[in-house]
């Protein structure tokens, strides 16, 4: 007989903020103004593209630190996909503000963020929280981050333009459809929650009219 597998724990979320994680998160925060200033004021583009490399790829690091050492707070859940949202719309305004990506590109990935703004005013109406995190939604992000400072940098060194600027515009329309993808698949979420409440909700009412026969009146 095959013995089954022995059930993994589930992660309980602390209330702790003071983590090794949540101080990866404040790090990684405080490089996006560092990174807009290097990038909109002295045009210091390097420098910006180091400060992105850094705090836009290591995303995975203080998710990764707080399964590793046992300390998920909520605060961290809240702060990783808080410091990529951060990260992607900062880069998206100096990067339009230069002029090194297009607006299409921005109206875009803006759009996909509005629609899935709307989607969680919708479940917060009902008493719900966020959809869960995607795999292909976190991809997506991750690829974002990768690309953006790849297509800076074929600006940055001109001598590595004809390969890095190709590598860093497949990779933005890889996570472009990633993006769009993700959104699809939270709006499909959304929509299963939506429809099990109003299930339930006719039930519950069945239920009631069921519980108090017809024609009595309360009193």
């Amino acid at each position: 007989m095959s013995q089954q597998p022995a059930p993994v724990a589930p992660t309980v979320a602390s209330d702790r903020i003071w983590t090794i994680p949540n101080m990866i998160s404040f790090v990684r925060l405080l490089g996006v103004p560092l990174f807009l200033y290097l990038l909109l004021g002295p045009h210091a583009d390097v420098a910006a593209v180091i400060v992105l490399v850094v705090g836009g790829g290591t995303d995975w690091v203080d998710g990764y630190v707080a399964r590793r050492t046992n300390t998920v707070s909520r605060l961290g859940e809240l702060l990783d996909p808080f410091a990529d949202r951060l990260y992607i719309l900062a880069t998206l305004i100096g990067f339009t503000a230069r002029g090194v990506v297009p607006w299409w590109l921005t109206i875009a990935l803006l759009l996909r963020e509005a629609v899935l703004g709307v989607a969680l005013l919708v479940l917060r109406r009902y008493g719900y929280g966020p959809p869960a995190v995607h795999y292909v939604g976190k991809t997506g992000t991750f690829v974002l981050l990768l690309a953006f400072p790849v297509i800076l940098l074929a600006q940055v060194v001109p001598s590595i333009g004809p390969v890095a600027a190709p590598i860093g515009w497949g990779l933005a329309w890889w996570a472009l459809g990633l993006y769009w993808a993700a959104a699809v698949l939270y709006l499909a979420q959304t929509r299963a929650v939506l429809r099990a409440d109003r299930a339930a909700s006719r039930a519950a009412s069945r239920a009631a009219s069921r519980g108090t026969p017809s024609g009595t009146v309360a009193g």
